[in-house]
């Protein structure tokens, strides 16, 4: 992406032409750069229309799912639990029809039910899904089904067509939230922090190609047929019945009765020589044995977030204060209370959670996100900065972290560099509260006509 040079003076009609011309989008990601034409469907063998070559979806990959999995609270900080989820999925990845993608497997520390794929091959899980397994083989049947929107090249289409939902990292819109006394609103922006802003929603033929793919696979790798029903079976459960429990599943991968009628029928009839097919239950069981110790708090972690969309915040606080003394050192829990007490406009609480959170998880960002957030709440500008500045050293290129140290550097009266951080900033994005407050800025200092 070309840079957006700013003079000294530059008026905003020049400045969205330019936008306009280098390819710059309003979500952050241009896509003029890419290239169309025709490729082969690996999974079909036919042509189709297609704008990203593999090697621009792992480039999205890598750029975009360290984002995607700090915000669902960072890798889970059990490396025997994720060498097994790996284990599991590299079986599958022998028998896939894109054997040459980079593959990654990783259970993440959210709470919500979810697992999803990047189109380079990066695949995670969140521990709360863990959590609604019996077995090994029902494992299976979701990492299976996540290989197969790879496979087909789900989010790859959706790009080609213009439809993939935004890539840019979510944020939040701090200027907004030092201006409004509304809890609703500054929760609305916290919730941005995580539960899928980076992913892809899927359609029902989608999903229903994925589902086939992601049995084919699991069969071939040895596990039986019964373990896709399984699957099937408990997300069908769960959307009659839970349906709040599930909402960013069900938002990203549609799910209906007939999609788990398919799965019986195939257990019956084309998988039926898999029946004997082992499920491994007791080394499923063992090996999630730290997450089942923990079960407990994280469904009062999951009541809190329930709270939280129904905007009762004190019954939140509740929750969270249950989880944390049942699993103190969680580095999830933490958050969610520093979460729950900003909403309520309660920073130098917060401060305390996001503090023993960052000891608990160094290399985690979102720590460092809030704390900044609740510096800025107290107008220290200096501490909101450095915080800033520690996110980005973890992990650099989310675009609104440069405009947080730039709103920082107002604070602090550094005009120069704020300005320049704001320049950066709308390079990116040129939508939002965020950007607004930069291009007011830019044009009160003199850099914008």
């Amino acid at each position: 992406m070309n840079d957006l040079i700013f003079h000294n003076n530059i008026t905003r009609r020049q400045f969205i032409r330019h936008s306009l011309y280098t390819g710059i989008s309003l979500t952050g990601i241009s896509l003029l750069p890419i290239l169309s034409g025709c490729a082969v469907n690996p999974v079909t063998g036919k042509n189709q229309f297609m704008m990203v070559t593999r090697d621009q979806e792992i480039s999205i990959d890598n750029s975009q799912s360290p984002h995607q999995f700090s915000a669902d609270y960072g890798v889970y900080q059990n490396s025997k639990l994720n060498q097994y989820i790996s284990r599991v999925g590299k079986k599958l990845t022998a028998n896939v029809h894109r054997s040459d993608m980079p593959y990654r497997f990783k259970c993440v520390n959210a709470t919500y039910i979810n697992a999803y794929a990047f189109p380079g091959g990066s695949i995670a899980v969140t521990r709360g899904i863990l959590l609604e397994f019996d077995n090994e083989a029902e494992l299976a049947a979701l990492l299976g089904h996540e290989l197969g929107h790879v496979n087909a090249r789900h989010s790859a289409q959706q790009m080609s067509k213009g439809s993939l939902a935004s890539l840019l990292v979510g944020g939040l819109s701090i200027a907004a939230g030092l201006k409004s006394d509304s809890a609703g609103e500054i929760a609305q922006q916290l919730g941005m922090l995580s539960q899928g802003m980076l992913l892809s929603y899927y359609s029902r033929d989608n999903e229903r190609e994925a589902d086939s793919l992601g049995n084919e696979y699991m069969v071939k790798a040895g596990y039986p047929s019964k373990g896709f029903v399984g699957l099937m079976h408990m997300l069908n459960s769960m959307h009659k019945k839970k349906p709040s429990t599930v909402e960013v599943l069900f938002s990203t991968h549609p799910m209906s009765s007939e999609r788990y009628d398919e799965a019986v029928k195939k257990e019956d009839t084309k998988y039926t020589y898999s029946k004997n097919y082992p499920l491994n239950k007791d080394k499923y069981m063992d090996n999630i044995a730290p997450l089942r110790k923990m079960k407990p708090a994280i469904k009062q972690m999951q009541e809190g977030d329930a709270y939280i969309m129904k905007k009762q915040y004190s019954k939140a606080q509740d929750s969270y204060q249950k989880a944390l003394k049942n699993a103190g050192n969680d580095y999830t829990a933490n958050i969610m209370m520093a979460k729950c007490l900003l909403i309520q406009e309660k920073p130098l609480k917060a401060l305390r959670y996001t503090k023993k959170a960052s000891r608990i998880y160094k290399s985690e960002v979102q720590a460092y996100h809030l704390s900044g957030m609740a510096n800025l709440k107290l107008k220290k500008f200096n501490t909101a900065y450095n915080q800033f500045e520690k996110y980005e050293n973890h992990l650099p290129g989310n675009p609104h972290i440069i405009f947080f140290k730039g709103f920082s550097q107002e604070g602090m009266k550094q005009t120069e560099n704020a300005a320049n951080n704001y320049k950066k900033y709308l390079n990116l994005v040129q939508q939002g509260e965020n950007a607004e407050h930069a291009y007011n800025s830019l044009k009160k200092w003199g850099y914008i006509k």
